[in-house]
């Protein structure tokens, strides 16, 4: 590829560093990071408190920017976009579940799948349809004018990823995404990454818990800012 990229690559890290500045003390979070994920592929990214996780998925989520090194999302380098211009590839590209789900108590469910459709120039005519459509497929299409307060857990998740889905992202960002959750209804929503990741999609779940991580083909483990260990589960 012209631009050096690697084909079939969704997300690049080339010598990724990410430094904060605590008063006169310098942290290095990241380190030095350098790993390709490509199209189709599942992975965990694992590793203790302070190992570098959650600064590794807010880069990859172009939620957060390296100190040093090159990130690219499509073969798109990160580091020069505007605000506006990373917004607009998070939207495009990527799709994230958060542990504490992250729904808008006040919109239905229904609604809360279409947030991400709200924030394009324009409404394309097939969005209340796939919305509709993922309802159905992650279990909730008799829900759909139930609020979050009136769902439970696992429900409230299962709204998370249908709307991380809605814009047909590259690339799904799952932060502990069954943190809070019981292992069963846990179970549940880790086949529902089963399925998509079988239907082709990329999932990136970032876990603490072994046994939710080694439902993925790869574990990428990290330690002091860094990779420690590559474990191919499959």
């Amino acid at each position: 590829m012209s631009d050096g990229s690697t084909p079939d690559a969704v997300a690049e890290l080339v010598d990724v560093r990410r430094v904060y500045q605590m008063g006169t003390t310098t942290v290095p979070a990241l380190d030095g990071v350098s790993h390709t994920f490509r199209r189709g592929e599942y992975w965990s990214i694992m590793g203790s408190s302070g190992s570098g996780k959650s600064t590794l998925l807010n880069i990859l989520g172009c939620v957060d920017r390296p100190t040093g090194g090159e990130y690219k999302v499509g073969g798109r380098g990160v580091s020069t976009l505007t605000d506006d211009e990373l917004s607009e590839l998070r939207g495009a590209s990527l799709g994230f579940v958060f542990q504490s789900y992250n729904l808008i108590p006040q919109l239905n469910v229904l609604e809360n799948i279409l947030v991400p459709v709200m924030y394009r120039d324009e409404w394309p005519d097939w969005a209340e349809e796939r919305a509709r459509t993922l309802a159905e497929r992650v279990g909730l299409a008799g829900r759909l004018d139930h609020r979050p307060p009136e769902l439970s857990g696992g429900q409230q998740q299962r709204v998370a990823i249908a709307r991380a889905l809605i814009n047909d992202p590259s690339i799904l960002l799952a932060d502990e995404a069954t943190g809070n959750l019981d292992s069963r209804t846990a179970d549940e929503i880790l086949e529902i990454f089963d399925e998509l990741h079988a239907e082709g999609k990329t999932i990136l779940l970032v876990t603490h818990e072994s046994d939710v991580g080694e439902r993925a083909e790869r574990i990428l483990r990290l330690k002091d800012g860094r990779i420690d260990a590559i474990v191919e589960n499959r």
